[in-house]
This record gives C-alpha cells, sequence and structure tokens, in this order.
C-alpha cells in the first residue's frame, strides 16, 4: 500500500472520506449509488462488475458479491464470468452484460454498430446508460483501490 493509513482507521474510510472531503464522499455516493438505484437484473449487473474487478485485479472487488434482498449469484459465477464467451450459464443480457464491461475496459474505441445493434437489441436505452455509467464507477473505483493498494487490506473476512 503507497498511502499511509493511521492503525485506527478503516482503510477505504479513511482514503474516501477523510483523505480528501471535498472529493472523496461525492466519489462514494456515486459509488453506493449504482448499488441502490440500479434497475438491471442482479445478474447482469454480477457479470458486468465482475468482469470490470477480473480486469482491475481489485481484490476488494473480486472478493464482494452484490446481495439484494438476501440473493446472490450462485457459487462459480465468477469464474462463467472469466469465461463469458464460452460459458453456458448465461442468456443474452448477462453474456452482452460482460462483454460489454471488457470491451468497455480494454477496447472502448472497439465498440462498433454490430455490438450495438446487439445492445440496443437486448437492453433499453435507458439501461445501457445506466450500465455504462455503472461500468464507469467500477473501472475508475476498483482501479483507484488497486492503484493505491487499499484494495489489500480490504478483503472480505475469511478470503
Amino acid at each position: 500500500m503507497i498511502i499511509d493509513i493511521p492503525e485506527d482507521k478503516e482503510p477505504i474510510g479513511y482514503v474516501w472520506g477523510e483523505m480528501v472531503p471535498g472529493i472523496g464522499p461525492a466519489a462514494a455516493t456515486f459509488s453506493m449509488a449504482v448499488y441502490e438505484h440500479t434497475t438491471l437484473g442482479l445478474r447482469e449487473f454480477e457479470a458486468a462488475r465482475l468482469r470490470i474487478a477480473q480486469i482491475n485485479g481489485c481484490l476488494f472487488c473480486l472478493d464482494w458479491r452484490t446481495d439484494r434482498g438476501g440473493e446472490k449469484v450462485e457459487d462459480g459465477f465468477d469464474a462463467a464470468v472469466a469465461e463469458w464467451r464460452t460459458a453456458d450459464v448465461f442468456d443474452e443480457r448477462t453474456r452482452l452484460a460482460a462483454e460489454y464491461a471488457e470491451r468497455y475496459a480494454l477496447d472502448h474505441h472497439g465498440l462498433d454498430g454490430e455490438f450495438w445493434g446487439r445492445m440496443v437489441h437486448a437492453y433499453t436505452q435507458a439501461e445501457i446508460v445506466e450500465l455504462t455509467m455503472c461500468l464507469g464507477s467500477w473501472l475508475a473505483f476498483g482501479r483507484l483501490n488497486h492503484v493505491l493498494g487499499i484494495d489489500a487490506v480490504c478483503v472480505l473476512p475469511g478470503h
């Protein structure tokens, strides 16, 4: 970790909340909004989120599973996301969410008409905007946590 965290402070809360009080809380609010206000289905949401986490290498994000009223994706879902092209457990929307996440993170200039044709067939325009905002949040903040090294000290208990 390249940031010095006082011993009595929780790393994510300290970095995001106390170190840059004019920016951090606003970033945290945006980060939480994608979980609290999403209209996307859990599987497509998690497929996109996990694919970004895999690309970013954020340990905390890789460990996290979104919980919606006690429902989470099944064990092994993360492995299927890593193999989204051939995984047989995805419907069209879930596979597209993983694909979009990967292309957004690695080749956003390569998002072509063929891809967008598939997206607008499967998602509404509002859902595309929402998913894009979610991807931006996860890409930026997962990388922030990983680059600063705070992801390694915030891994969920038991992992």
